[in-house]
C-alpha cells in the first residue's frame, strides 16, 4: 500500500508531500490543476522515462520519492531481499537533471530503472484513461485474459517450448537442404581416400625410396668411382693410400729413441690404416653385392612420379601426403554420420513440438475457464452500468500453426441487443458503450489482482448520472479491499470516496490538498453546478455525500 508521495521541482510542483492510506481515494479538481500529477510522478518513482521537459521551470533536477508498506505485499517484499535491498521498508526514489542523468534507488542503494520497473509491478497497477482504445486490439485482449487467468508462468513455457522447436526446426531444415551437397562430398572424399591409400607412404618410407631410386639411377657412376677409390688406397708402389701409409709407418716405427711426439703420430698413422683397410673391405664388398637393376628402377620411377603427382594435386610435400590421407578420412566419418545426424535433430524436432503442445493444451484449457470467469464477472457489471442486454464472451480460435503465444487466437466478442448474434467488440461498440465496457473490465480484473494498490485515471470519462453512481460503488467496493486512488471529473464518483484530494494551481504551483467533510461538500457542489455554487446545488452535493457514506 502506498503511504507517503514526496514530490519536488516536477512539472507543476514545487514541493509536495502526500499522504495516503486504505480505501478508495479520489482526486478531482479543474482541468490543467494538475490532478494526473499523482499518477505520472508515480510513474517516474517506478522507473517511466524521463523527460528534462517535465523538470519545473527554474530548477536543474526533479526528485519523486514513494513509500510502500509491505504488509499485504509478500511478494515485493521476497523480491526486495532476494537482491539484497532488505524488506524492513521499501521507499523507492527517482532522481533526474536536464543534462539527461538519471538515478534510481530502492531503500537507499542504487537501481536500474528496469528493477523499479519491475519491483514497481509487484506494487501497484495503473489503469489509465485510454485503455479502452487498446482494447480494440486482440493482442490487447488476450494479455487481459492471460493476466486475468494468472497464466503468465505457463504462457512463459509456451514461448519458451515453441522457440526451442523453432531453432530446432531451422537446424533439421539447413541440415536438410545442405544433404545433397553432403552425399556430393563424401563421393569426392572415398575417391580422393582410394587414390592416396594407393600411393601414400610415410615420410621414412619416402626417404627410402628417394635414396634407392638415387642409387639406382646413378649405378654406373657409383661402380666406377668405387673401383676408383678402392684403387687409390690399395695401389702399388708409391700410388696407394695403404702402401704410403705403411711406408710411413714403418720410417717412424723405425727411429730410434723417438721422442714421444713421434710415438702420437705413428699412433694416428696406425689408427688411419686400420680405417683405411676397414673402408677398402666396405669399398669391395659393396662392388661385389652391388647390381644394376632397371626393372626396379622403373617401378621407382613410376611410384615416385605418383607421389609427385598426387603431391602437386593436394599441394602438400610427397612425405606429407598420408596426413593428408588420414583428415580426408575425419571428414568423410563426419559426412558419413550426417544420417545419424537428421535422425537426432528429427527426434528433437518432435520432442520439442509434443512438449509444446502439451503446454499449449493446458494453456488453452485454462483460459477457457478465466474466459468464462472474467466474462460473468463483465456481464454482471455491465447491467449495473445500465447495458443489461450486453454480454462480451470471448472467442477462442484454433491457429493453423503453433504460435509463441499459444495455439489460439482470443478475440472478445460482444452482443448489444438481445437476439442478435455476437460480433467483434471493434465491429459493434460505439464510443460509450466502449467506454463502460472497458470500465467493466478494468474493475473485474482489477477485483482479481494480487497487488492492494490499484490506480485509476479518469475511467469514468463519458458516463454521468446513475452510471457515474455505480462505477463509484464499484470503485469503493475495491477500495474497502485494498487501496483505491481514482483521478475523475464525476461528482458521484468522488463522493463514494473514502478520502477526498482536491488538485489546484496558484501562480503557476500545482497543489493537492486532502479535503475535510465540510470541503468535500464545496467541491462536489463545484463539480456538479460549475464556478457558481448555489444553496441548491451546496444541498444537493451535501444530500448526495451523506447518501454514498451511509450506504
Amino acid at each position: 500500500m502506498l503511504l507517503t508521495l514526496t514530490i519536488q521541482n516536477y512539472t507543476l510542483a514545487e514541493r509536495l508531500e502526500l499522504d495516503f492510506g486504505r480505501g478508495t481515494s479520489a482526486i478531482t479538481g479543474e482541468t490543467g490543476a494538475g490532478k494526473s500529477l499523482i499518477l505520472d510522478a508515480l510513474g517516474m518513482a517506478l522507473g517511466d522515462r524521463a523527460d528534462s521537459d517535465a523538470i519545473r521551470h527554474g530548477a536543474d533536477s526533479a526528485q519523486i520519492a514513494a513509500q510502500f508498506d509491505l504488509a499485504d505485499l509478500s511478494d515485493a517484499a521476497q523480491w526486495l531481499d532476494q537482491r539484497e535491498f532488505g524488506s524492513d521498508e521499501c521507499l523507492l526514489r527517482r532522481s533526474f537533471s536536464r543534462d539527461g542523468r538519471s538515478k534510481g534507488f530502492i531503500n537507499g542503494q542504487p537501481a536500474t530503472m528496469a528493477q523499479l520497473k519491475e519491483l514497481g509491478e509487484l506494487l501497484l497497477e495503473i489503469h489509465g484513461q485510454h485503455e479502452h482504445h487498446s482494447l480494440l486490439k486482440r493482442n490487447t485482449q488476450r494479455q487481459l485474459l492471460d493476466n486475468f487467468g494468472g497464466h503468465q508462468e505457463l504462457l512463459q513455457q509456451v514461448r519458451d517450448h515453441f522457440r526451442h522447436w523453432q531453432q530446432a526446426a531451422q537446424q533439421l531444415a539447413d541440415r536438410e537442404a545442405n544433404a545433397a551437397e553432403l552425399t556430393e562430398r563424401a563421393a569426392l572424399l572415398r575417391f580422393q581416400i582410394d587414390e592416396l591409400a594407393a600411393v601414400a607412404v610415410s615420410p621414412e618410407q619416402y626417404a627410402q625410396l628417394e635414396a634407392e631410386h638415387s642409387a639406382l639411377a646413378n649405378a654406373d657412376q657409383i661402380i666406377q668411382d668405387s673401383h676408383r677409390a678402392l684403387q687409390l688406397c690399395q695401389g702399388r708402389d708409391s700410388d696407394g693410400i695403404r702402401d704410403n701409409l705403411s711406408h710411413a709407418l714403418a720410417l717412424l716405427k723405425g727411429v730410434k729413441n723417438s721422442p714421444p711426439s713421434l710415438a702420437s703420430s705413428a699412433e694416428l698413422l696406425s689408427n688411419s690404416l686400420l680405417q683405411i683397410e676397414e673402408a677398402m673391405h666396405e669399398l669391395s664388398s659393396y662392388i661385389d653385392h652391388f647390381e644394376a637393376d632397371p626393372e626396379r628402377l622403373a617401378v621407382l620411377d613410376g611410384q615416385l612420379g605418383e607421389l609427385y603427382s598426387l603431391a602437386r594435386k593436394y599441394r602438400r610435400d610427397p612425405a606429407q601426403l598420408l596426413q593428408r590421407l588420414e583428415e580426408l578420412r575425419q571428414e568423410l566419418a563426419s559426412c558419413d554420420s550426417s544420417e545419424e545426424t537428421l535422425t537426432a535433430l528429427r527426434g528433437a524436432v518432435a520432442d520439442h513440438l509434443a512438449n509444446y503442445q502439451a503446454l499449449a493444451a493446458k494453456l488453452s484449457g485454462q483460459r477457457r475457464k478465466a474466459a468464462e470467469r472474467l466474462a460473468a464477472m463483465v456481464n454482471s457489471q455491465l447491467t449495473a452500468l445500465a447495458m443489461p442486454e450486453a454480454a462480451i464472451s470471448f472467442a477462442l480460435t484454433a491457429c493453423p500453426q503453433p504460435t509463441a503465444t499459444g495455439a489460439e487466437t482470443v478475440e472478445l466478442m460482444i452482443v448489444t441487443n438481445r437476439g442478435q448474434p455476437a460480433k467483434p467488440l471493434q465491429k459493434i461498440a460505439s464510443g460509450g458503450e466502449l467506454s463502460r465496457v472497458s470500465l467493466a473490465i478494468q474493475v473485474s480484473a482489477a477485483d482479481q489482482s494480487g497487488v492492494p494498490t490499484l490506480l485509476f485515471d479518469e475511467v469514468d470519462v463519458g458516463i454521468g448520472g446513475a452510471t457515474a453512481d455505480v462505477v463509484g460503488q464499484l470503485l469503493r467496493q475495491l477500495g474497502e479491499r485494498g487501496q483505491v486512488i481514482s483521478v475523475t471529473h464525476q461528482a458521484q464518483v468522488a463522493a463514494r470516496a473514502h478520502h477526498h484530494y482536491v488538485a489546484s494551481k496558484a501562480n503557476g504551483v500545482a497543489n493537492l490538498t486532502q479535503l475535510s467533510q465540510a470541503q468535500r461538500a464545496e467541491e462536489l457542489a463545484r463539480m456538479l453546478g460549475g464556478a457558481k455554487i448555489t444553496q441548491q446545488t451546496l444541498a444537493h452535493a451535501s444530500e448526495m455525500l451523506a447518501l454514498a457514506h451511509s450506504e
